[in-house]
């Protein structure tokens, strides 16, 4: 036993662990300080706070101050003597992280105090990178504090012993929940607590969260809002007292009428940039997608070869050794600049990192506000974001962004609804673990917040499904999962847990290959598509590197170093981010703001040339105004709509106007969207009056003109691909025999067929088609915008050539559509000359 040392250093009042901040030249925040006696007083809660400000620790230290507490009253009744901690004392706090990268740096941050302070804890990880004989160890004694994932806390509930294993738990921490409640990853959590809460009815749940603006119901959702649920513990909501810093200032380029109107790169502003990372000492660059940071990686070495051991390049698809070497270094402060995606947005405390550079809009506030945040992260620190605009008019979306931003008007994060595939999942997941009564488990899932309104008719569908695949599957015996014995649900047979455990989860992984170096040594992931289109000898871009391709085999890709000079830049999948519901919102004002001639911004007092440009040859849409442009070409007739709410909703709203117009006036359109508008191509003129216009945008029977309009089968097809393996349909392969995407595409797209033809009920279906119009034709945001135009002002101009807001749109049609000899760049180019000759001195 270890005795109380006489003059404790721990001992002086309100907190214990306050003598140790102080020690370290800290002084805790009002905010810290309220969520730590409201964990002490057994609360449940939400701590909102800016990255940087210290909520890891609002909460932590509540955990740690509540354990030496504990130690302090046993010293008292047991003669100044402590507990024996010979042994780690068992588990204590879950730490939920949606990111590996953050998980690994929470074990060290969170063990700073308790090495400090002499806590018998023990720390440990358990994600997917986790080995064999680690997750052998943790299932039969979990340490004091596991940091995991939602994947990973789903496949610990799938064992017998799970029940046994949590036995002890008093808290779960939920880190970055902003990130998770939008998302099925956000759902598989709220059902991983609702298991937990019925083993531990006084277990405490606390969610850490930044840039978030409905905070009342992310509280709820966190905790369990079920409408048939017990009362849920008490939750508090606190938010950070203090304001963090933020500087958010863009590179002005210094010839607007030079610069791109329309593009993605930015590389125009390459040597300014630079500059900027010259006078940092350490740099995070962030581009919007992986492909663009590859060409900045490489355009940024290329500039200054001496910086080749001090930069580093970070994204999603490289190698995870790859990643955590850099985050490594990020962390000694070792870095010069490191080019990056949304890989680095969140999860590791760069203290070193001086400011952040963003390449491109970030096309939303809460986005902006993150990354800035990955600058200065410490209280007290000013939070820098430089921003480079890639093309003219994001110099507006840069001046909407920092009004909000500073202004804090950020984005919601709407939770999701019944996503019944992960209702089958966690069916099966809670079987193969203990088996499960139906009318314990249907009480359980409905006391969160995503299957409150769960129906009697669905629970029993879901159920169904989960034991012989619902009617459409019952002939095949490989969908019997589950079978009813005693009472209970079980596995239907002893593979079945096994089997299941490999699909776990709800990350839908690209159809991905690895990527290997004929000399050994693995680089990371491209999609499989891409490597399909090469043959051997063929040169691209990767990891920062000019790779050969060699060959395939085993899917994965063998390359070797490239002696060629340049090569091809993979491209990924969901690259580009639309503008979110408040940054659209913002950009039109800002419009209305030059349209009155109120530049007080540096970028539209920059933008000014253009802005008249517009001005002059059609119109500057003001608040509650939408343009439309008419042009002669010689490929047809162009009408460009601007409704400025995103590139997703533009497409959507185009396709359904198109639609209406064929179906009263057989025509050929073709559409061509971006963020702000929408070109109509067609081979007649679209002279329509005010009141015809106002009919187009009506939003009568908008579900199903959309419905009739887009390819929706197809669209609920790719849909249902995630779906059915989410729902435990299609499994992609055992270690070793990975399906490929081909054959999974295959198999998804035949069950569709056979739901379609057999079981047209089916809820997994209907599912797939609600996702589509949900999530990605954002029918609702198409709705209200629809609304709003049909009810503003309509200003209809015929142009005699295009305008600064036209031409982008111009641009991606030719690039995407014409086949030709001329290189797109060239044609652009071309084409901006005769903009500038025809717009002479303005």
């Amino acid at each position: 036993m270890r005795k109380l040392p006489n003059k404790n250093p721990l001992a002086s009042p309100p907190h214990l662990v306050e003598t140790w901040l102080s020690a370290k030249g800290w002084k805790p925040f009002a905010f810290q300080r309220a969520a730590w006696d409201a964990y002490l007083s057994g609360s449940s809660g939400l701590v909102h706070a800016a990255t940087g400000m210290g909520k890891s620790y609002a909460v932590w230290l509540g955990i740690v101050e509540e354990c030496l507490r504990e130690q302090m009253a046993y010293a008292a009744a047991h003669g100044g003597e402590l507990p024996d901690t010979s042994e780690p004392l068992p588990l204590r706090a879950l730490w939920i992280t949606p990111m590996r990268a953050l998980a690994n740096d929470l074990v060290n941050n969170l063990s700073v105090p308790l090495h400090a302070l002499d806590l018998p804890w023990s720390i440990e990880l358990r994600t997917g990178d986790t080995t064999q004989s680690m997750r052998k160890k943790q299932r039969l004694r979990l340490p004091t504090t596991l940091v995991t994932t939602p994947e990973s806390l789903s496949l610990l509930l799938s064992y017998p012993e799970a029940r046994k294993l949590f036995q002890t738990l008093r808290c779960v921490v939920v880190d970055e929940w902003h990130e998770l409640l939008e998302t099925k990853r956000g759902v598989q959590t709220e059902l991983g607590l609702a298991r937990l809460r019925s083993w531990l009815p006084n277990l405490r749940t606390w969610g850490l969260s930044a840039t978030l603006a409905n905070l009342e119901q992310a509280l709820g959702v966190l905790l369990g809002d079920g409408s048939d649920a017990a009362t849920p513990p008490p939750g508090v909501l606190i938010p950070g007292d203090t304001q963090k810093e933020m500087a958010i200032e863009t590179i002005l380029p210094p010839d607007i009428e030079r610069f791109p109107w329309a593009g993605h790169l930015g590389l125009k502003l390459l040597k300014q940039t630079i500059e900027r990372i010259e006078a940092a000492r350490s740099t995070l660059v962030f581009t919007n997608t992986r492909s663009q940071c590859e060409i900045w990686f490489s355009a940024i070495l290329h500039a200054r070869p001496d910086w080749a051991g001090s930069m580093a390049l970070h994204h999603g698809s490289l190698d995870r050794d790859i990643r955590e070497y850099v985050e490594g270094r990020l962390r000694l402060g070792d870095l010069k600049c490191c080019v990056c995606t949304s890989s680095l947005d969140l999860g590791v405390d760069f203290s070193p990192v001086d400011q952040v550079l963003q390449i491109g809009s970030p096309k939303g506030i809460a986005r902006l506000l993150q990354r800035a945040g990955r600058s200065g992260h410490q209280p007290g620190a000013t939070s820098r974001v430089v921003c480079v605009p890639t093309h003219a008019f994001e110099l507006v979306e840069y001046a909407a962004a920092r009004e909000s931003a500073l202004a804090r008007d950020i984005e919601s994060r709407e939770p999701l609804d019944r996503p019944l595939d992960l209702l089958v999942q966690h069916l099966c997941t809670i079987a193969i673990a203990e088996g499960f009564q139906p009318e314990e488990l249907l009480a359980e899932v409905r006391r969160t917040h995503a299957f409150a309104r769960l129906t009697d008719e669905q629970w029993s569908w879901a159920l169904d499904f989960a034991v012989r695949g619902g009617e459409a599957l019952r002939a095949y015996p490989q969908f019997a999962r589950l079978a009813l014995i005693d009472g209970r649900y079980v596995p239907a047979t002893p593979q079945f847990a096994r089997q299941h455990r490999m699909t776990i989860g709800t990350i839908s992984s690209e159809a991905a290959m690895m990527v290997k170096l004929m000399s050994g040594g693995m680089l990371g992931t491209i999609e499989e598509g891409f490597i399909g289109r090469l043959k051997a000898g063929d040169n691209f871009v990767f990891a920062g590197r000019l790779l050969e391709y060699v060959m395939t085999r085993d899917m994965t890709a063998y390359v070797k170093k490239s002696k060629k000079a340049s090569g091809i830049v993979p491209r990924w999948d969901g690259g580009r981010f639309p503008l979110s519901t408040q940054m659209a919102r913002a950009v039109r004002k800002k419009f209305a703001s030059a349209r009155a001639g109120d530049l007080h911004d540096p970028e539209l007092e920059c933008l000014k040339p253009l802005l008249d440009l517009q001005a002059q040859w059609s119109l500057i849409p003001g608040p509650g105004e939408t343009l439309i442009e008419r042009a002669k070409v010689r490929e047809g007739h162009q009408t460009f709509l601007y409704p400025f709410e995103g590139r997703s909703v533009n497409e959507g709203l185009a396709s359904l106007v198109a639609y209406r117009i064929s179906r009263e006036t057989p025509c050929s359109i073709t559409i061509t969207p971006n963020d702000y508008g929408v070109e109509l191509l067609s081979t007649i003129p679209l002279e329509f009056d005010d009141a015809k216009w106002r009919k187009l945008f009506s939003t009568d029977e908008l579900l199903d003109d959309l419905l009739a309009c887009l390819n929706t089968t197809e669209l609920a097809k790719r849909q249902f691909r995630d779906i059915a393996r989410v729902a435990g349909l299609v499994i992609p392969g055992f270690p070793g025999a990975n399906r490929t995407a081909k054959q999974l595409q295959a198999s998804t797209s035949l069950l569709f067929d056979v739901f379609n033809e057999y079981d047209p009920q089916n809820l997994l279906l209907q599912q797939a088609r609600r996702e589509v119009l949900e999530r990605q034709l954002e029918v609702n945001r198409m709705r209200t915008a629809l609304e709003r135009m049909a009810a503003g002002k309509l200003c209809i101009y015929f142009c005699q050539r295009l305008t600064p807001l036209s031409f982008p749109l111009w641009a991606a049609r030719i690039q995407s559509t014409h086949l030709t000899t001329e290189k797109w760049s060239a044609r652009v180019e071309r084409m901006v000359l005769q903009l500038e000759k025809a717009a002479g001195p303005v």
